[in-house]
């Protein structure tokens, strides 16, 4: 060794020694979460699920980013300015805004990242989020070219956005990762491989690391983000862990700090025990059953769709199922949802007794009864809290109305796919949780794959019609009636189950400093601190 090294070594072992330097101080600050499941893309217009959105919130920093409470809030863009009729908005470009790379991030990375959105040949879940911009809607469809997107950079920092109509909503929108920018170089140079380990380049607080299936996602801080002088956790390790049993006993071995989800079983062990970690919110979103409208006796029977959503008693649900202060829904669109005017429909002003016994009379109406029973096929994704959920469901099925339900489980890919191409039967579990506070992210319906309810296959002319004139309406008061008119319609035709509000429930360690509680259960990582 080098006599300097030597004693440089000897320094620093004394200055541990002594107190001068915290052994702490020199240790890596490792955040464990627990992610549900594995990630399948790390393409920020390609993920679509809670697993990758938490991923993609380290990973990407759009125009607008989430504050520790998640609000919308300035993040590669510093600043912006409307045109007065509200049609186009100027964002200006933070100087010091880089990809992990080193390299400068310019407006040009947006326009490329936003045109590749709504490009038909990317097959984004989240291109409906730029159907606010001019031109975006007929980009979708094939009607025009990815390059007539109404955006262009006007120099390195300054962008440039002309909207179809005034959009209330359109800045915080931007804080969704689809409407990140994308490296245009990189993936001129990396091709389909441009969004792997080793690969990828982003802008956020961190940067992506190691993805190894089944095992971990590392994620690791980005030197080159903005902000970087204020990161106080060095590294994220991400855990996949399907079997929430599992993933509690990690969290209490101390070798997560939070845990992606708990069952209501687990909240309660929780509560009696450590309830200071025990982190249970309001999340705006809704968990229901699709129909698949593509097939009989779906298709032609709105009478047995209403007959099976009615026998569900959503109370007993929350009560004895999932025991997590869910709230029944009997609509999509959650309550308190921005400049959208709360309704119910009368189904839920009926007592349960009433509701079964409309549900008797709508069966029968609908050809089904004792001499010609129904059996039908219930497909979800591997969970304890969803089989506990379908087998209860299909108990009340049977009970009151003697359905025979089947079963089928999927790992979370494939069932991802089969919602997507519509490759089930009968009835599928899903869920949609709000990306910006707004009915029409709810509401939206696209043949061509996006929106939360194309796995029905649901297509009333009225509605889109509804929803349509909807996105051209600039006044507020109007256009929420008219979005709450479209959802009248939807429930009326029911292609759905409504069955509870969302909840976001995790375990989170008291050695994570920084967490907020918030209706988007959105917690970048970049607010956050360890504290052993």
């Amino acid at each position: 060794m080098h006599r300097f090294t030597k004693i440089l070594a000897r320094r620093l072992m004394f200055a541990v020694l002594l107190g001068g330097i915290s052994s702490a101080a020199l240790a890596e600050t490792v955040f464990n979460k627990g992610n549900g499941a594995d990630p399948t893309t790390f393409d920020p217009q390609q993920m679509a699920v809670v697993a990758e959105a938490v991923i993609a919130v380290d990973l990407f920093e759009g125009l607008m980013t989430y504050s520790a409470d998640g609000n919308a809030v300035p993040g590669a863009a510093e600043s912006w300015a409307v045109s007065d009729d509200g049609l186009t908005y100027s964002f200006k470009l933070r100087a010091d805004g880089k990809w992990s790379d080193g390299t400068p991030v310019t407006a040009a990375d947006f326009v490329f990242g936003w045109q590749r959105l709504v490009d038909p040949e990317t097959g984004s879940p989240y291109a409906a989020n730029l159907d606010a911009v001019a031109n975006a809607r007929d980009i979708r469809t094939g009607a025009r070219r990815p390059a007539d997107l109404r955006v262009r950079a006007i120099d390195a920092r300054t962008l440039e956005v002309t909207l179809a109509a005034p959009t209330p909503y359109f800045v915080a929108s931007l804080a969704h990762y689809a409407t990140a920018a994308v490296s245009r170089a990189n993936v001129d140079r990396f091709g389909a491989d441009a969004f792997k380990p080793g690969h990828l380049v982003s802008n956020g607080a961190y940067s992506l690391t190691e993805a190894v299936p089944q095992d971990h996602v590392k994620l690791t801080r980005n030197p080159h983000f903005h902000d970087a002088a204020s990161i106080r956790i060095d590294t994220v390790m991400l855990t996949p862990t399907a079997d929430i049993e599992v993933e509690l006993r990690r969290f209490r071995g101390g070798r997560l700090d939070m845990t992606y989800d708990l069952s209501g079983q687990q909240i309660q062990a929780l509560q009696e025990t450590v309830p200071n970690q025990v982190h249970v919110t309001p999340y705006r979103g809704t968990y229901y059953y699709a129909f698949n409208l593509t097939h009989e006796p779906w298709r032609g029977s709105p009478e047995l769709r209403h007959a099976l959503s009615l026998a569900i008693d959503r109370d007993m649900l929350a009560r004895t199922v999932t025991r997590s202060h869910e709230l029944p829904a009997y609509t999509f669109v959650p309550p308190g949802t921005f400049d959208f005017p709360a309704w119910q429909p009368k189904a839920a002003r009926l007592t349960q007794a009433q509701r079964d016994a409309k549900a008797r009379e709508l069966f029968a109406k609908a050809g089904y009864g004792p001499d010609r029973p129904l059996k039908l096929e219930l497909i979800y994704n591997v969970g304890e809290s969803h089989e506990r959920i379908a087998r209860a469901i299909a108990e009340m099925w049977k009970k009151k109305l003697g359905v025979t339900t089947e079963f089928r489980t999927q790992e979370w890919g494939p069932f991802q796919a089969t919602l997507e191409g519509r490759r089930f039967s009968d009835i599928a579990r899903n869920g949609w949780l709000g990306d910006y506070d707004d009915a029409y992210n709810f509401l939206q319906l696209e043949p061509d794959g996006s929106g939360p309810l194309n796995a029905t296959g649901y297509a009333n002319p009225k509605y889109r019609a509804l929803m349509a004139q909807a996105a051209r309406e600039t006044d507020p008061r109007r256009r929420g009636r008219m979005l709450q008119q479209a959802e009248r319609i939807m429930i009326d035709d029911l292609p759905l189950i409504p069955i509870y509000r969302y909840m976001s429930r995790h375990a989170v360690s008291p050695a994570v400093k920084g967490w907020v509680d918030n209706v988007q259960d959105v917690h970048p990582t970049r607010w956050l601190s360890i504290e052993r």
